[in-house]
């Protein structure tokens, strides 16, 4: 009996090792056939990092349904949050927060102060950067508002707030380029930035990020262009000067007259041309805009302080244009500051002719933009939307620009080779 209970172990130890004997071939076959495909997925796919899986490639020139909708629902948040130059904070925390919950690609979000960015998965720092920026803060409402200007208000095609159209539109529009440039593998890496500070050209700004950010190939600016590309783009700087005199009795003749010294210095800006004109600027511009002298109507002024605005093309930096000016009048002359420059991008860039060969019309920009605190990296102003309808009451867009805007960008951009 004790050898009959031995046997009966020994078979049972035998059939559960035969039984483990095939388990584990099974399963060796199993992984071993796991692996195969593995590999040969990894070898058909070499993940780029926008997407987590993306063997064909996406049409992304099409907006869809889904891009319009999100990009009309965010703009309406950021109408509803009021975000004037330097007090951007909420409008931010909602940006981060949507992009959080919702981005369809998994993506690095990064904040400085109210600078919210996004780098695209897979960065490689072996290939050239794009940034796409649009600023995220809104002048004060003008007089003249029948509507609300932080209520968004959507009529048809038309998107009614402050900010909608500057800069609005452009934001939530290069928001959903992002989005859809990652579904499809690039030869350059891709950074959303959504800037603070533009419309007074703050240092907490563009100027603020870039510090933070990898090196940056070329950008491209939102701003509401039509979708026309703005090559080129004035620089401003703004002068306070001072001509002196010795004050004196006006009924003698005695003193000088530093209102009398004032104009002529005001005549050789009146009169001066710069030699060198831009094609797509013109000529620089100087303008006296602001002038204060005396104290009372018998006493010859010994101080007469104006003010120049001076707007400088792409020939010309601003502190060659300061020392010009120093070089020829007598007032003490102070920049207030010379960091906005004027920018331009070469036709021959691989943006601009992109942009050229889907109709777009090269041209120069009269207005100021992030394009001049982007130290010379190559930059083209472009976004839907008007400028004429910038600072105005009743600021609107039209949802049609965004569509539109969307499109073009995705088209422009998908598969470019910078």
């Amino acid at each position: 009996m004790r050898r009959y209970n031995d046997i009966q172990k020994y078979a049972n130890i035998t059939r559960a090792l035969r039984s483990f004997s095939l388990y584990k071939k099974l399963s060796d076959v199993v992984l071993n056939n796991f692996l195969l495909i593995k590999t040969s997925l990894l070898v058909w796919y070499k993940p780029h990092g926008c997407c987590t899986f993306a063997p064909e490639r996406k049409n992304c020139m099409k907006a869809s349904e889904a891009n319009v909708k999100q990009a009309v629902e965010l703009l309406k948040v950021l109408i509803s949050t009021p975000s004037i130059s330097r007090e951007e904070g909420d409008a931010t925390d909602k940006l981060q927060l949507f992009i959080e919950r919702g981005a369809p690609v998994r993506c690095d979000v990064r904040r400085h102060l109210n600078n919210l960015w996004c780098i695209a998965p897979g960065f490689d720092a072996s290939r050239p950067t794009l940034l796409l920026d649009a600023h995220i803060d809104t002048v004060k409402p003008v007089a003249g508002w029948s509507k609300h200007p932080f209520t968004p208000i959507v009529e048809g095609d038309v998107i009614y707030g402050l900010g909608s159209n500057d800069d609005g539109a452009s934001l939530v529009t290069m928001l959903q380029v992002f989005y859809n440039i990652c579904q499809n593998q690039q030869q350059y890496n891709t950074i959303f930035l959504a800037s603070a500070e533009e419309e007074v050209s703050g240092t907490n700004g563009i100027e603020a990020v870039l510090p933070h950010l990898p090196a940056i190939s070329c950008a491209i600016v939102g701003e509401p262009t039509s979708m026309q590309p703005a090559i080129a783009e004035k620089g401003l700087m703004v002068l306070d000067c001072v001509a002196e005199g010795v004050s004196g009795h006006a009924a003698r003749n005695e003193g000088v007259n530093a209102l009398y010294k004032a104009i002529a210095d005001i005549e050789w800006f009146r009169g001066h041309n710069c030699t060198r004109t831009s094609e797509l600027l013109g000529d620089v511009k100087m303008t006296v805009t602001q002038i204060s002298a005396g104290t009372q109507h018998n006493v010859i002024p010994d101080k007469c302080s104006y003010v120049v605005d001076i707007r400088s093309n792409e020939c010309y930096s601003n502190m060659e244009l300061l020392d010009i000016i120093k070089s020829n009048v007598g007032s003490n002359v102070t920049a207030r500051s010379t960091r906005l420059n004027s920018s331009f991008i070469s036709p021959e860039h691989p943006l601009v002719r992109r942009a050229v060969e889907m109709g777009g019309v090269p041209y120069g920009s009269p207005t100021l933009s992030n394009n001049s605190l982007l130290g010379g990296i190559p930059t083209l102003k472009m976004g839907p939307g008007d400028t004429v309808r910038s600072h105005t009451a009743n600021e609107y867009v039209l949802v049609s620009e965004m569509r539109d805007g969307i499109e073009k960008f995705c088209t422009m951009l998908d598969g470019l080779n910078l």
